[in-house]
């Protein structure tokens, strides 16, 4: 368990729900990108694009679904949905969510998008870059893609970072048309309260509920922490606040490969405002043995103190690559648990409703599922479905699969949990 840091605020930051943040100088220039903006004609947003970093390309299929494939989509481009409907994603990569039904929790459903504060892009794949996501990003708010009518992929030359004292909520909608890129060598989107770099708004950073961050009918592609200060959360790291993930897709996101702590190859959380969970709806890990998400331990989510929702959602082919557990034996690195999810800390609840967790795999514990309350207050409750031909590991108390205490309440119910 990773003690939560405590900080104090500084009497010179100035307490802001709104404004814009300021840039770390590195990478893509985001004060440079959103100055340069155009404010459209209609629904009072700004419309940004650059040519100065990044690039974007239209994309058809790559590679191959051994299981369903999304179908294709009508959108327009521009992602404006703000409904119950998912969106298709319009390649043949696997499409996002399981075949389970089960009721969305209230909140943890599509954001309203309909009247975007930032739309990147002015319909063509060549004005969607990587300088506009990381300047609108920046900024904050409702922001939609208006990339052209095929799919495009993003190559994220820098990662997009959210500024504590921008916008108090920002919902970034990638119309099941757009994929953000780490091109195999950064990570793609970054939030956290206590870095100072981003601006502390609170004294106390480590339970505050601003920023809220929703990603919803996005790809992330190729993340990559491993070199990053903090060598968690391939696809993205989100610590502080308020987290969810709706009807997006993780691929090839990788972090640190050893370590008994380092974890999520597609996303790392901590700290959540007053322990809520974090929201995973619809949405896919994996999907394919070429695209897994891969870190030393849970391969596609990983935390420490930090309850998660997983709804309809399929995790399948992610790998724990670590080796020696938690604590770490004696002679190796540590690691090497939760194929497809760590969940380590003290009170913390991890519940699973109509998802598919299978084929993922680790060296250590926890083939599928790694959970540890450390003062044994932690519990777990999985509906409606299937912990399958996941491989790998050892310490199973209590269900195949599943690392825990073997005090942990597990509740299961018309679910498939075997070997």
């Amino acid at each position: 368990m990773r003690n939560a840091t405590v900080v104090w605020l500084l009497a010179s930051i100035a307490l802001s729900a709104c404004g814009g943040g300021s840039t770390t100088g590195s990478g893509d220039a985001a004060s440079t990108a959103i100055n340069s903006s155009t404010t459209s004609s209609s629904g009072g947003s700004s419309t940004i694009t650059s040519s100065s970093s990044g690039s974007s390309s239209s994309s058809s299929s790559s590679g191959s679904s051994s299981g369903s494939s999304s179908s294709s989509s009508s959108s327009s481009g521009a992602s404006t949905n703000g409904g119950t409907a998912f969106v298709s994603f319009a390649d043949n990569l696997p499409a996002a969510g399981s075949n389970g039904t089960d009721a969305i929790p209230s909140g943890a459903g599509l954001e309203d998008t309909s009247n975007p504060d930032y739309v990147i892009g002015t319909g063509t794949p060549a004005s969607c870059t990587s300088a506009a996501v990381v300047a609108a990003v920046a900024a904050g708010g409702v922001i939609t893609f208006n990339c052209g009518s095929a799919p495009v992929t993003i190559q994220m030359t820098a990662t997009a970072q959210m500024f504590n004292n921008a916008a108090p909520t920002t919902i970034i909608d990638g119309g099941g048309l757009v994929t953000l890129s780490g091109m195999g060598q950064r990570r793609i989107l970054y939030m956290n309260t206590c870095d100072q770099s981003l601006v502390w708004t609170t004294a106390h950073c480590d339970n505050q509920e601003y920023p809220q961050l929703t990603v919803q009918n996005l790809t992330f592609l190729d993340g990559n922490a491993s070199n990053e200060t903090i060598p968690e959360g391939g696809a993205i790291y989100a610590s502080g606040g308020r987290f969810k993930v709706v009807n997006s897709r993780f691929f090839s996101n990788v972090c640190a490969s050893t370590g008994p702590d380092t974890a999520g190859g597609a996303i790392y959380a901590f700290e959540e405002y007053q322990s809520l969970p974090v929201y995973v709806v619809h949405s896919t890990f994996g999907g394919q043995s070429t695209l897994s998400n891969v870190c030393s331990n849970g391969g596609a989510l990983g935390s420490i103190g930090v309850s998660w929702t997983v709804v309809n959602s399929l995790l399948t082919y992610n790998q724990a690559v670590g080796n020696g557990g938690n604590p770490a034996v004696a002679g190796t690195p540590g690691g090497g648990s939760g194929g497809a999810i760590y969940n380590d800390g003290d009170t913390m609840i991890l519940t699973i409703d109509g998802s598919q967790l299978s084929f993922n795999q680790v060296n250590s514990f926890g083939s599928a599922i790694f959970f540890v309350s450390d003062d044994l207050t932690g519990s777990i409750a999985i509906t409606d479905s299937t912990i399958t031909g996941n491989t790998g590991g050892s310490w199973y108390p209590t269900y195949p699969q599943i690392s825990n205490e073997p005090s942990t309440p597990i509740t299961v119910t018309n679910s498939d949990i075997a070997d």
